[in-house]
């Protein structure tokens, strides 16, 4: 990760961005891609840079600091890269890194990050029993301790987490329908339907890609919620409150530049033809470029 220079301090600042420059979006991988899709349908004018850190997927293992170095490294990489918000769409780099970063850049640079889709589980649960799949460091962060604090436990909903370091791998390699990530999510996700829970949060951005996967086991036994739409809609108010929405048609343009610093650009092509939508104009390539 050559082209990115460490965070501190803020020097040389950008100028201010224009309507017409990119969102910047950033994960740990190509999960990410999901929230991606969901901004691209709800803000049909907009380009986007999104970048993948390939070279450090997972984040779920690592430690806390380490996740807040990584986030920091790839957003000032997108600041330089001229783009006029960034979306942390990676719950794991949220859960640590929104509050510094919105500090550092203050309202030159709108920083916008997930929190699992806790909420509107528990609002709309009969069995009063909910499921929350995401990464061991995302538990650890205060973001969704704050939800169950503040929604779930008050209206006496019991929430189950679940972890699983397999299940990014899977969809990184294009492996979510394979037999190995089947029998994983059954041996994971059994239990919470044993336990009674009606709703499973998708509390990682690659987990979106396993929907297929998890209905074809389960069926209509639990009702799969994610961040993607609520994250759509919060990323258009903030250009609205920064008068920086674009209104104008982008035809035959590139819609996402996707940038990986693991240096496998040509091998996750394909894997990218499976994930986004046929609509959507992209191209791929490394940083090191």
């Amino acid at each position: 990760m050559s082209a990115i220079q460490p965070l501190f301090p803020l020097i040389n600042p950008m100028p201010k961005a224009t309507t017409n420059a990119p969102i910047g979006i950033f994960d740990s991988g190509i999960g990410g891609l999901s929230i991606a899709q969901e901004i691209a349908k709800h803000l049909p004018h907009e380009r986007f840079i999104y970048f993948a850190d390939t070279a450090h997927v997972p984040y779920g293992p690592r430690d806390d600091q380490n996740i807040r170095e990584l986030t920091a490294q790839a957003i000032e990489w997108l600041y330089r890269k001229g783009c006029k918000v960034a979306v942390v769409a990676c719950n794991t780099a949220s859960a640590f890194s929104l509050d510094y970063l919105r500090e550092h850049y203050g309202d030159n640079f709108p920083i916008i990050g997930l929190v699992p889709a806790l909420k509107p589980a528990v609002l709309q649960s009969k069995s009063k029993t909910v499921a929350v799949l995401a990464t061991p460091a995302t538990f650890r962060g205060q973001l969704i301790k704050d939800v169950v604090e503040k929604f779930a436990q008050p209206s006496g909903v019991t929430v189950i987490p679940v972890t699983c370091l397999d299940l990014v791998p899977f969809v990184e390699s294009g492996a979510q329908m394979s037999a190995a990530c089947l029998a994983t999510l059954k041996d994971i996700l059994q239990p919470v339907v044993d336990q009674g829970a009606d709703y499973l949060v998708l509390g990682c951005t690659h987990y979106p890609f396993l929907k297929i996967a998890i209905q074809s086991i389960f069926g209509q036994k639990l009702t799969l919620i994610d961040s993607g739409l609520a994250v759509a809609r919060q990323t258009a108010r903030i250009l609205i409150k920064n008068e920086l929405l674009f209104e104008q048609n982008h035809d035959g343009d590139v819609r996402i530049e996707c940038y990986v610093s693991g240096n496998n650009a040509e091998s996750l092509r394909p894997i990218l033809q499976l994930l986004l939508e046929p609509e959507l104009n992209w191209t791929i390539s490394n940083i090191s470029d």
